[in-house]
């Protein structure tokens, strides 16, 4: 079983962009880019693994939409992203067995550019912000990954967001959801042809408590991620991913009441690539690149996202 780097992923911490149709149009989940490689693997051997993790998007909900944003009420948003972030795994010493265990946190770092026309009673008025800074921490106190064979795997988890970053009510730009969220998630892998082919998949629920500051409670989304990747011997890796995102309910609070819940979904699918050079069996470093083209998008920031990360397990 190869040694792998756990994520909590790097879009589980973004601001005011692309995902259902919560506050700002985004939530804490991007279309394919919550599933990672071996997402239902652990393995057995103990120690710390590292990755830096970049995500570019550039969106808008346009149209004269409106869309509810730090309290206020927005037409034609259009908003540029990129987030930086670093993420710490520290898998536990529990041997080889059908169980092995893990926790990560993440720390990311944000650059939000946002402009629309902002409603002022029946006026609208055009506005543009900006931010930038810590963003919202994502801890994950436990994965657990249970292997059934030595080709079918499984893993368990909560991801945890706090309100880490600064929030300033009718900024556009934000370098914070301003509520928590809880994630409970399942991860799967099937490897195929001597484990050269891999099938892994994700499936979770993003669980969102209030914006005090807004008065808006978002609801909760369903993401269903996948992906089909060739690993080949010489360390490269082609493959095909994509994603769902279906809000479950609506969300509720005085703006969302106007805007009729403002409920929405997001589809998308893309290519994957990847390069893993092998120091020793169980030390690598990888690099990964992933295009995630949105394909059905309602009442959120419509852009595809694009997405860079660097592992090390040493």
């Amino acid at each position: 079983m190869r040694k792998i780097v756990l994520l909590a992923t790097a879009a589980a911490a973004m601001a005011s962009a692309s995902c259902p149709a919560v506050e700002g149009g985004v939530g804490r989940s991007f279309i394919g880019a919550q599933i990672t490689p071996y997402v239902g693997i652990i393995p057995p051997e103990p120690g710390f693994q590292y990755s830096f993790n970049y995500i570019y998007l550039d969106g808008t909900i346009g149209g004269g939409r409106q869309v509810p944003i730090a309290g206020e009420v927005a037409l034609n948003l259009d908003a540029t992203f990129d987030l930086y972030a670093a993420s710490f795994a520290y898998i536990w010493d529990t041997g080889p067995s059908h169980w092995n265990f893990a926790s990560v946190v993440l720390l990311p770092f944000d650059q939000v550019d946002a402009k629309a026309d902002v409603l002022l009673g029946d006026i609208a008025t055009s506005k543009k912000d900006s931010d930038s800074g810590l963003f919202d921490m994502t801890f994950v106190p436990v994965v657990a990954s249970y292997h059934v064979s030595q080709i079918e795997h499984w893993s368990l988890a909560m991801y945890i967001s706090a309100p880490t970053g600064t929030y300033t009510k009718g900024q556009l730009a934000n370098n914070s959801l301003n509520n928590w969220t809880f994630a409970p998630a399942v991860g799967y892998t099937h490897l195929f042809q001597q484990g050269t082919l891999e099938f892994s998949a994700l499936a979770g629920v993003d669980i969102y408590t209030k914006n005090d500051a807004t008065d808006y409670q978002n609801g909760s989304v369903f993401r269903l991620d996948a992906m089909l990747t060739k690993h080949l011997p010489n360390g490269w890796a082609f493959g095909l991913v994509g994603g769902i995102l279906e809000q479950i309910d609506d969300d509720t609070g005085p703006t969302a009441d106007r805007l009729n819940g403002f409920k929405g979904h997001s589809y998308g699918l893309g290519p994957v690539v990847s390069y893993t050079h092998h120091f020793t069996k169980t030390s690598n470093v990888s690099f990964a690149l992933r295009y995630v083209a949105a394909i059905d998008v309602e009442k959120e920031l419509d852009g595809d996202p694009l997405l860079f990360t660097i592992s090390y397990s040493p």
